[in-house]
């Protein structure tokens, strides 16, 4: 069954948590510096194990219980210490990690307009899919709906200063992919 979310999605400006996600907060998370607006939103894709969808592996992947022992690829990177602000599933089920107050760690090492450390001054938002996959109806329209109220909220944040995490850190990630529709995604925010 989709999951299905209004059109107006509600940010807490206290907490900085979505009302209409369910809240799964990850211990990868800082606070950000003061001087870190939210000026960034970038866009990733996850599948664990990669190219399948659905199961407990990316939550477990971001709340440090990635069992080693589940699949082969988890041995590589079962270690890591990695979050992101928010994920959207295949149904649209925006699952949220960290607060829009707080940092997560999705960006790594990572550039955009000369300025590093993408994490201190951006949000993360994983797609529950892969580089050479279309995304779902009900992706792109959770996508928007988010975006909308994220932009509405945060006014260091601008529909020109929305990217991909190959191009904040190019050479190192590919990700959303070629499949990844920016002209429908960033057409839908007018």
């Amino acid at each position: 069954m989709a999951a299905t979310f209004p059109v107006n999605i509600h940010i807490d400006p206290v907490t900085g948590l979505l009302s209409e996600a369910r809240q799964v907060m990850s211990p990868n998370q800082d606070a950000r510096s003061p001087a870190g607006g939210i000026e960034l939103l970038v866009v990733h894709n996850i599948s664990l194990p990669p190219g399948q969808f659905g199961g407990p592996y990316i939550e477990d992947l971001f709340m440090n219980r990635l069992d080693p022992k589940a699949h082969p690829y988890f041995q590589e990177i079962h270690q890591l210490r990695v979050s992101a602000h928010l994920l959207i599933r295949r149904d649209g089920e925006l699952v949220q990690f960290v607060p829009f107050r707080h940092r997560a760690w999705h960006s790594g090492v990572s550039c955009f307009q000369g300025r590093d450390a993408c994490n201190d001054f951006s949000i993360g938002i994983e797609l529950e899919g892969t580089d050479d996959l279309p995304y779902s109806e009900a992706q792109y329209e959770t996508l928007t709906a988010v975006t909308k109220a994220l932009l509405a909220s945060y006014p260091g944040l601008h529909k020109d200063r929305i990217t991909g995490h190959a191009d904040i850190a190019p050479g190192r990630k590919t990700d959303p992919g070629p499949v990844f529709d920016w002209t429908r995604y960033l057409g839908s925010l007018v």
